[in-house]
């Protein structure tokens, strides 16, 4: 899926091994930043370590969970033919608009349809902005018959996030749609022609086949809150928030698909009422330091032993690989890995004489810092 932190890279680039190394003295790993659930997914599926993964947004701990809550596979076939045909059962009751080839005044009519399906809060949301009238409608109609049971139920929920994701039509996260500009009509028409329904069922699949060695969990909860549940046995993930915006800025609609409701939305972005998206002191600039020195602090007063991943520059929220170092060395001896990465530029892509004025992601250097208390 688009994620615009996610760690794969890393884990085939020293991250994987050096949790190798780490695993073998922890009775628990506990990721506290989850995100794409990455990390905690690697982690499960490759150690007999029961894992624990929180993160601020729902999405996030629904991606975690859908695999390190299982100790065995999901027979996904059965699964898809049963919540399939319920979601097409329902979808034909809705007389969804064609997709012919794209102009501005489709679009604004599709946006106008869209707007009045107030019983289908992603279609009222977001169709005929990071969705077609199609795709919005069969993301509602998945989410509406997710199967009933656990941990189908979940997988199921992960495998349409996971296909959202894919869908969305916006550089690599959800931020802003694409519009029907003459420059950017080709990226919006060829996000709209992807299939939501396969996309989801290829999902469905690959994630039925992941399951934890030890069954773990996954909570909603803030990273300093989950840090005084640690033990001196546990080995902790800490992956902090680098962008002076909040990530419930950049994944809002995921976040609605896991919730299934939103409330009123506005904007280019179509983002939610700002107070009903989750807040981070790690991406406001005046509280992001006190807030890491916390973290550290409370972890190490538990004897947790931690690694730390953090860009290796100055971050937009006021923090910078030197600042980190500096607050880790107040709690902790420090064993440093540094690797290159690619980072995201938070989709600043705005035109200059038709041109990209920045890519969407650059290269640069990211800190690992082993921490023993």
């Amino acid at each position: 899926m688009k994620y615009m932190g996610s760690k794969r890279m890393m884990l085939q680039n020293g991250l994987g091994d050096l949790l190798a190394d780490e695993i073998g003295r922890s009775t628990r790993f506990v990721d506290l930043f989850a995100g794409s659930g990455a990390v905690a997914i690697h982690v499960a599926r490759t150690f007999a370590v029961p894992v624990l993964a929180f993160d601020l947004q729902r999405y996030s701990v629904v991606l975690s969970e859908a695999v390190i809550n299982r100790v065995t596979k999901v027979e996904w076939q059965r699964v898809w033919r049963d919540w399939h045909r319920r979601a097409e059962s329902e979808i034909k009751k809705v007389r969804v608009p064609a997709t012919p080839k794209l102009t501005q005044a489709i679009v604004r009519d599709y946006r106008v349809w869209c707007a009045n399906q107030t019983c289908l809060p992603v279609t009222e949301a977001y169709g005929g902005h990071y969705f077609s009238p199609q795709q919005a409608v069969w993301i509602d109609a998945l989410r509406s018959n997710l199967p009933k049971r656990e941990p189908t139920k979940t997988v199921a929920l992960a495998a349409l996030i996971q296909s959202a994701s894919q869908c969305a039509a916006a550089p690599g996260h959800t931020a802003q749609p694409f519009q029907p500009t003459r420059t950017a009509k080709p990226f919006l028409q060829e996000a709209w022609s992807k299939d939501v329904a396969q996309r989801t069922k290829n999902a469905l699949a690959l994630l039925a086949d992941q399951f934890a060695k030890q069954r773990g969990k996954a909570r909603v909860s803030d990273a300093t809150e989950a840090a005084k549940q640690l033990n001196n046995g546990d080995l902790v993930f800490i992956d902090p928030p680098y962008s002076g915006v909040h990530y419930s800025r950049f994944y809002h609609v995921l976040e609605t698909i896991a919730c299934g409701h939103c409330g009123e939305v506005t904007g280019i972005g179509r983002y939610p009422a700002r107070e009903l998206r989750p807040r981070s002191k790690y991406s406001v600039k005046s509280e992001s330091a006190v807030a890491l020195d916390e973290l550290l602090e409370t972890i190490a007063s538990n004897g947790a032993r931690a690694i730390l991943t953090f860009p290796d520059h100055d971050c937009s929220n006021g923090l910078s690989g030197k600042a980190v170092r500096e607050i880790a060395g107040k709690h902790f001896f420090i064993r440093e890995q540094p690797v290159n990465c690619s980072f995201s530029t938070l989709g600043g892509t705005g035109e200059e004489n038709g041109k990209a004025s920045r890519g969407a992601r650059q290269e640069a250097r990211e800190l690992i810092l082993v921490l023993q208390p």
